[in-house]
């Protein structure tokens, strides 16, 4: 159908679990003409709510009659350029999720609820009534003598006269009419002091460089493999300089921005201009104001986390990956989307390069790599003139460990206090002790709505559970026999209490998510080391990401074992990503700097590989074992997951979702249902089925045609389901 006025039907995308768009007539008259990526106000009911429009069209499924029509159009021009909006739209159909909610996932919250896609800013200035009547002299108090002095001057803007004191004359003027507002675009954010010239780079440096800048002005993929400490950033900083010099912008990802100040202080002191962060720990107001001065264009350097793959900039020149192997690029919940990859993606549909950096790239990328999909670039030395660290490993059958130390790690760890150093000792598990356990019966504390066992914290007295927040007292004793309960293994709280009772006057700094959980923490406990005043720092995978320590000299990893024997495939990959990474932060200044690993399997094939090899052996061989066993990168993986609160209906369900895919699973082996390796979480049973196929396109047929029929068999409310395209926990 056409309508008279506006023959544009709008196809819109309303944040709901439904894989579809919804026709509207356009808005009755006026406004701006719709395009795809503005945003639409449209009833839904007896409410109005914000909806994106995904497209245009003449016609709709719908009779005339039932049509309604869109209230009005909340932009005069899409949120977002055609490339960026060309991959969210993209990205709804590869991870076959609602595009409504994909949209709403890529916007601050402000944005969702219909706030200006503009910044903006009220500003003062006389009004010709206010220039007559000045003009007879009246009589005004003092601070309406030096609004009206300063509004001679020029407008001004609001924030500005309320800092001055002046808001209480304002009004007053304002009633007057002796004063009138305008809207004017709000100031670029503070620039960067640029103050911190550029070191003198490497060889590899140079070379990476060099070789990165030849491909700006079109796409490129490069995998920038450098060791720790051997200068990844510099390399960002000088390419982003080269793209800034030419009038364009640069957003940079990394895993978790709240873990890396030096990163956003680094960028900061050296480039003269705005740099904006976007992570989950800025306030909904500090989220939009930088998320407006990326997409115009005045804050031209972004740093940020997941989401901000979608930002919308003004003119990108080049898309940076930082720590690509991260896990924590991939969204796990919801909209279960893999930044890095879409990063990819967008460099594509951009025609600029994407530069994935790591000292342990994921397997994956270096298949690409190998498949000349990438190109790789190494930077084989540190830039300082320690070089690499000294490993050793500690065989834990040999040596007892008292509170998870053993004896030759604290003898180096006092050699390395007496010479002034600092000590990093790595424990990626937090709490006192994983396990409760009675001495008399053998009863261990389970959590009442999890497979799990809870987890001591003996400074609360408190037992918890880590995977659904259940918290309860700490009993005295054994609450089935009355015998004597003890907290079994080791957590970052009982290392911390030994390493104080040994070294008494040490002042040490714990960083896990039990001590860092306001805003700052992380910075106030990374002041303390940096200072030099605390000697021993003390954490889980917190510290490995993107921190420097130029004064530790040694590390310590006091439980390696802990992924050794995993059941997901890729439980060995980030255990040897954990080491190496760790082991980084030892010996990057000027000192060198020594590694000890503590394991109670000091001949496994993993261990001897990355103490004798480094990574790239341990990746050859693991490499091989995915290929031999048909595991990514060598197949492509979508997993249907399902829960609820019976367990008989949560595998009744997947039975009868992979019945329905019998005849149109060409190319696809469908695999299960079998449960999770945490069957039960927060009181709801978990299972899966495990889709399999040697090529992508394939199993993307098979989710198309097979999503829409399990959709329409209408499984019970009590049922949550899903589906996670190339998931990286298969367990």
């Amino acid at each position: 159908m056409k309508d008279a006025d506006n023959p544009l039907i709008l196809q819109v995308a309303l944040a709901s679990r439904l894989r579809q768009t919804f026709d509207y007539l356009a808005p009755a008259q006026g406004g701006p003409a719709a395009q795809p990526g503005m945003r639409a106000l449209v009833p839904l009911g007896r409410r109005r709510v914000v909806g994106f429009v995904m497209g245009l069209a003449a016609d709709s499924a719908l009779p005339a009659a039932r049509l309604k029509r869109a209230v009005e159009l909340l932009d005069p021009d899409p949120l977002w350029d055609e490339a960026t909006f060309g991959l969210l739209a993209w990205a709804a159909q590869y991870y076959h999720h609602p595009p409504g909610e994909v949209l709403s996932a890529a916007v601050p919250a402000a944005i969702r609820e219909g706030a200006p896609a503009s910044a903006e800013i009220t500003m003062w200035q006389l009004s010709a009534a206010g220039i007559e009547g000045l003009a007879d002299r009246p009589r005004l108090g003092q601070r309406q003598r030096e609004l009206v002095e300063r509004l001679r001057a020029g407008p001004a803007a609001a924030p500005e006269l309320t800092t001055l004191g002046l808001g209480d004359a304002l009004r007053g003027l304002a009633r007057r009419g002796w004063l009138e507002s305008f809207g004017a675009a709000a100031p670029p954010p503070q620039a960067g002091s640029g103050s911190r010239a550029a070191p003198v780079p490497t060889d590899a440096q140079r070379q990476a460089c060099g070789a990165i800048a030849e491909s700006l002005g079109g796409y490129a993929a490069w995998l920038l493999h450098g060791v720790t400490g051997s200068g990844k950033t510099e390399v960002y900083l000088s390419l982003i300089e080269r793209v800034l010099a030419a009038g364009r912008s640069a957003l940079v990802m990394v895993p978790e921005i709240a873990l890396t100040p030096q990163l956003v202080s680094r960028f900061r002191d050296r480039l003269a201009v705005p740099v904006v962060t976007l992570h989950s720990s800025m306030t909904d107001t500090e989220r939009l104001a930088a998320w407006r001065a990326a997409r115009a264009g005045t804050a031209p350097v972004v740093i940020g986390t997941r989401s901000a793959v979608f930002t919308p900039l003004a003119d990108p020149g080049i898309l940076i990956v930082d720590e690509e192997h991260d896990p924590s690029y991939k969204q796990q919940e919801g909209f279960r989307y893999s930044a890095r990859d879409l990063a990819v993606v967008r460099a594509q549909r951009h025609g600029i390069p994407v530069v994935l950096g790591s000292a342990t790239p994921s397997l994956e990328s270096l298949a690409n790599v190998a498949a000349g999909r990438y190109r790789r670039l190494e930077l084989p030395e540190r830039t300082g003139r320690a070089g690499k660290p000294r490993i050793g490993v500690i065989d834990l059958r040999h040596h007892a460990a008292r509170d998870g130390l053993a004896q030759p790690v604290l003898a180096a760890i006092e050699r390395h206090l007496a010479a002034r150093g600092q000590v990093l000792v790595y424990l990626n598990r937090r709490g006192y002790a994983p396990t409760l356990y009675c001495t008399g019966c053998g009863w261990i504390a389970p959590c009442p709505s999890c497979d799990a066992r809870l987890t001591v914290h003996m400074r609360n007295a408190r037992l918890v559970c880590h995977h659904c927040g259940t918290d309860e007292p700490m009993p005295f004793g054994c609450p089935k026999c009355g015998s004597e309960v003890r907290p079994v293994g080791q957590g970052t709280e009982r290392v911390e209490q030994a390493l104080l009772e040994v070294f008494p006057g040490v002042e040490l700094v714990r960083v896990d998510r039990d001590v860092i959980r306001r805003r700052g923490d992380i910075e106030r406990a990374l002041e303390k080391v940096a200072s030099g005043k605390a000697r021993i720092l003390l954490g889980t995978q917190m510290l490995t990401k993107g921190h420097d320590y130029p004064d530790v000299t040694l590390v310590a990893i006091l439980n390696a074992d802990q992924g050794l024997f995993g059941a997901d495939f890729r439980a060995s990959e980030r255990l040897a990503q954990q080491i190496v990474q760790v082991s980084g932060r030892a010996g990057r200044g000027e000192r060198p700097g020594e590694v000890l690993i503590q394991s109670a399997f000091p001949e496994n094939p993993l261990l001897v590989s990355l103490v004798t090899e480094g990574y790239d052996g341990f990746a050859r061989r693991a490499l091989e074992e995915r290929q031999a066993a048909g595991w990514p990168p060598y197949s492509r993986l979508a997993l249907l997951r399902a829960d609820g609160p019976d367990r008989g209906e949560v595998f009744d369900f997947l039975r009868a979702a992979r019945d329905l895919a019998a005849d149109i699973a060409q190319g696809v082996r469908v695999l299960g249902p079998a449960a999770a390796a945490m069957e039960r979480r927060a009181a709801r049973y978990r299972a899966q089925l495990l889709l399999e196929s040697a090529s992508r396109g394939p199993l993307q047929r098979l989710l198309e045609a097979w999503l829409p029929r399990i959709e329409a068999t209408k499984p019970s409310r009590r049922i949550r389901w899903s589906v996670d395209v190339d998931p990286i926990e298969v367990d």
